[in-house]
């Protein structure tokens, strides 16, 4: 078998295609939802702290050098940005809330769906020789 023909057929295959168009659309849902969390909620939330934001704290582990002539930096700071790390674990639990609802929401859309009365099935070909089996012994009462 080729490459090319073998390629085909892997490309082609409908779960893969499936997984494709899933990859395209949960991108494009992640940026609906990072474009929610960063110009609606994260605003409201810095409102409700008081204009906090978390990405200014850090610690410093060794202070930059300095050039005192030139003010250069010689040597840059080394700093654990803790807040930087709360402000992504606060993002993420937004993030993973937003995701929460929106699935709720679609799984509710779904159940209202599948709750639509199905039709009646057709009549077995037994039950419908019992029919006509009661409708000739009624004739004959």
């Amino acid at each position: 078998m080729s490459f090319v023909k073998e390629f085909k057929e892997f490309a082609m295959r409908g779960n893969v295609i499936d997984m494709a168009v899933g990859v395209v659309i949960g991108a494009a849902f992640g940026k609906i939802i990072s474009s929610l969390v960063d110009d609606i909620i994260m605003p409201l939330v810095g409102v409700a702290t008081g204009g906090i934001n978390f990405t200014d704290y850090k610690f410093v582990i060794q202070q930059a050098v300095i050039d005192g002539t030139t003010q250069e930096v010689l040597k840059p700071e080394v700093t654990l940005n803790w807040g930087s790390w709360i402000q992504t674990i606060v993002d993420f639990f937004i993030v993973a809330l937003c995701i929460f609802i929106a699935i709720k929401g679609i799984n509710q859309l779904k159940r209202k769906e599948e709750k639509a009365p199905a039709p009646d099935p057709e009549p077995t070909r037994e039950e419908v020789l019992l029919t006509e089996i009661r409708d000739l012994l009624k004739e004959k009462n």
